[in-house]
C-alpha cells in the first residue's frame, strides 16, 4: 500500500487510540458502554420487530447470527502467549464486539421475561 497522507493520519491516528486505550480502566468503561449499548440495541430489535409482527423470524435470523459470528470470532481463534508465558490480552475490537453480544442477549432475556414468554 502507498504511503499517502491520508494513510498516514489514519495510522497517527489508529496507534494514538491504541496508546489511549492500553488504560485499564478506559478498557473497562469501553465495553461497559459497549455492554449497555448492546442492551439498547435488543431493546430496539425487540420493539421493531414487534411492532408489525412481520420481520420475526428475519429480525431472530440476523440476530442468532450476529451472534454467532461474535462467537466464531471470540472463541474460535487461539490467543497470543505473552512474554511472561501467560495468555496475551485480547483485542480492543472483540472485547467490545463481545461486550455488545452478551448486553444483546441479556436484554432479550429481559424483554422475553417481561412478555410472559
Amino acid at each position: 500500500m502507498q504511503n499517502t497522507r491520508l494513510s498516514t493520519i489514519i495510522n497517527t491516528r489508529a496507534g494514538q487510540l491504541s496508546q489511549w486505550s492500553r488504560n485499564p480502566w478506559r478498557r473497562v468503561s469501553l465495553n461497559l458502554i459497549a455492554l449497555l449499548g448492546g442492551f439498547f440495541l435488543a431493546s430496539v430489535i425487540s420493539t421493531v420487530s414487534g411492532a408489525k409482527s412481520e420481520q420475526d423470524v428475519v429480525a431472530a435470523a440476523i440476530t442468532l447470527l450476529f451472534v454467532e459470528i461474535i462467537n466464531l470470532v471470540n472463541y474460535g481463534s487461539r490467543r497470543l502467549v505473552a512474554d511472561n508465558g501467560g495468555q496475551a490480552p485480547r483485542l480492543l475490537t472483540i472485547e467490545i464486539l463481545n461486550s455488545i453480544k452478551i448486553g444483546m442477549v441479556y436484554g432479550l432475556f429481559l424483554e422475553a421475561f417481561k412478555l410472559g414468554s
